[in-house]
């Protein structure tokens, strides 16, 4: 099926790696342009020469700051397409995080999402077409104390993209959003890596420590099957798509994995 995204336009934060590349890579081959923001220059660089550079412009930014946002949205055009992908929230109970670990992940996360639809949708609305897509997290649906922040903030953004997407239909827009589940990205490699030098002595041996039985299917998700994903829902062939977020969990909210 052509997805009838030749030509079109995405901007793509926290874009240099792991979701945000595979959507950018997913896009690509569709014949859309990429824009990735992302506040590693030297990342961002080599995700543009692995990706190829005809049709992928690269934006280092700081986008835990209102002033950071400011300045990347004032250094771009308006997108067709705008994915909301950068932050991460660090694990953790609550009695063992200071106020400023919380506030500093929520401020890329959390308030980066909300400020960027604040001035990107008005400037999709002015044309009267747009979309905008916020990769979440399943930690919004699963809510465990061990992960008290990271549930909280994406349990908000999750509430926060089905209301905007009521507002978004009136203007012609569509705004929608994906909770992946753990996803093999860099950053869980990294983990699982150390995981492996701790009790195999090898982090070379890192697949040996992911537990079959704590995923569907006896694996994480793979960045490629979200950037897929992605691809496919905010192409023009979708545009009934609006106010939702889709669970990607391989059933396991539902199972226990």
């Amino acid at each position: 099926m052509d997805l009838d995204l030749t030509g079109k336009t995405a901007l793509i934060t926290g874009g240099s790696k792991g979701i945000g590349k595979a959507i950018a890579a997913a896009l690509l081959a569709e014949g859309a342009s990429v824009t990735l923001v992302s506040r590693d220059a030297a990342q961002l660089q080599e995700t543009q020469a692995a990706l190829g550079p005809d049709r992928v412009t690269i934006l280092p930014a700081d986008l835990a700051s209102d002033a950071g946002r400011l300045d990347m949205l004032s250094a771009v055009e308006t997108p067709g397409i705008l994915i909301n992908n950068a932050g991460a929230i660090r694990a953790g109970r609550l009695d063992g995080m200071s106020m400023d670990d919380i506030r500093g992940d929520w401020d890329l996360k959390v308030f980066g999402y909300i400020h960027l639809c604040q001035h990107m949708m008005p400037r999709m609305a002015e044309r009267g077409t747009g979309t905008i897509l916020n990769i979440i997290g399943m930690g919004g649906r699963a809510n465990r104390a061990p992960y008290i922040s990271g549930s909280a903030a994406n349990a908000a953004l999750i509430a926060f993209t089905q209301a905007l997407g009521a507002e978004a239909q009136s203007h012609g827009l569509r705004v929608f959003g994906i909770n992946p589940s753990p996803t093999l990205t860099d950053r869980m490699t990294m983990f699982m890596r150390h995981k492996a030098q701790e009790e195999l002595g090898d982090a070379d041996r890192w697949r040996e420590v992911i537990e079959p039985s704590r995923f569907p299917y006896g694996r994480p998700a793979m960045p490629e099957e979200i950037g897929e994903l992605s691809c496919m829902l905010v192409s023009p062939k979708v545009t009934y798509l609006n106010g939702t977020v889709i669970d990607v969990d391989g059933g396991g909210q539902w199972s226990g994995a």
